[in-house]
């Protein structure tokens, strides 16, 4: 199968790209800069188009997957949370607009999400129909949705990966959290009450390719692990599973200090507890389950 994907350079589509690639798929891969690889194609999401002399190497492709988009972590200055919602927003408008066009559409694009379009919800059980919160992340999920419309209205089926907390050792939050939880320094943020929904990142692939190969499977799609936990109860086990204390708290209003309080309440500080009920409902098989045998797995 002849497979398009954006952000193939990142935590999840680097993985998918291998895992597609090691079944036999040829992978095309989106890039903003020139490549005289012959399975790479440019694009210029920022200005809103494709080089034309790459057109052609979109045709006979039956797949897409969409993954590109800047990081939420960090300060939110004005630009940097212009560059959060552009990089999702313009891009899946060009990406649906462009596939919409072809002579022969794919019959499946897959667009990243996040469960940060429901909001900070406390313990409320989220599912894929539960309504969007409030708050600018829940805003821009909105938007990123909703750009995908051209590629719905061409019958193009079209799937909203909304993402929790995605583990690996090899980038994300999982990365970060390693250096100071192995110094001793991990601990709670904030009250530790707050939901984490978390996902290992074999059961990330696992859940898009399934995307990919089950036709009933349209909209949105939480990709989360059938367990969440607090975030208290996430940080003492990542310290059990590295035999490390994690009794080092970090205070709210140090974290509000340090990235800004919007920031800080819509990241670090919320509470989703997402259950992914539409992969379940259609036999999706978590590898993954279980945090405490996931973190194992994942850090050896």
């Amino acid at each position: 199968m002849k497979i398009l994907i954006s952000g193939a350079s990142g935590l999840i589509g680097s993985a998918l790209s291998a895992s597609l690639e090691a079944d036999g798929h040829l992978v095309l891969r989106l890039s903003r800069e020139a490549s005289k690889d012959r399975d790479s194609i440019q694009w210029q999401p920022e200005s809103g188009r494709f080089d034309i002399r790459e057109m052609e190497k979109l045709a006979g492709v039956e797949a897409a997957f969409h993954l590109a988009g800047e990081s939420v972590f960090g300060r939110w200055s004005d630009d940097k949370k212009t560059r959060i919602r552009d990089s999702r927003v313009r891009s899946t408008h060009l990406l649906s607009e462009t596939l919409a066009k072809l002579p022969t559409p794919p019959r499946v694009l897959v667009c990243a999400s996040a469960i940060g379009y429901y909001g900070h919800r406390g313990g409320e059980l989220l599912r894929e129909d539960s309504a969007s919160g409030r708050g600018f992340l829940a805003g821009v999920g909105r938007e990123w949705e909703d750009a995908a419309d051209a590629a719905r209205e061409a019958k193009i089926r079209t799937v909203h990966a909304r993402f929790g907390i995605v583990l690996s050792k090899d980038g994300g939050a999982l990365q970060k959290m390693l250096l100071p939880f192995s110094l001793g320094l991990g601990g709670p943020i904030g009250s530790g009450r707050q939901y984490l929904s978390w996902v290992g990142i074999d059961d990330v692939v696992g859940a898009l390719r399934f995307a990919l190969d089950h036709e009933k499977i349209e909209g949105a799609m939480n990709v989360t692990a059938p367990n969440s936990v607090t975030n208290r109860v996430f940080v003492q086990t990542l310290g059990r599973v590295l035999r490390r204390p994690a009794i080092m708290p970090l205070p709210a209003f140090a974290l509000k200090l340090a990235l800004g309080k919007e920031a800080a309440t819509e990241t670090l500080l919320a509470s989703q507890r997402a259950i992914p009920e539409k992969l379940r409902a259609n036999g999706f098989q978590f590898q993954q389950p279980e945090l405490e045998k996931a973190l194992s797995e994942i850090l050896d």
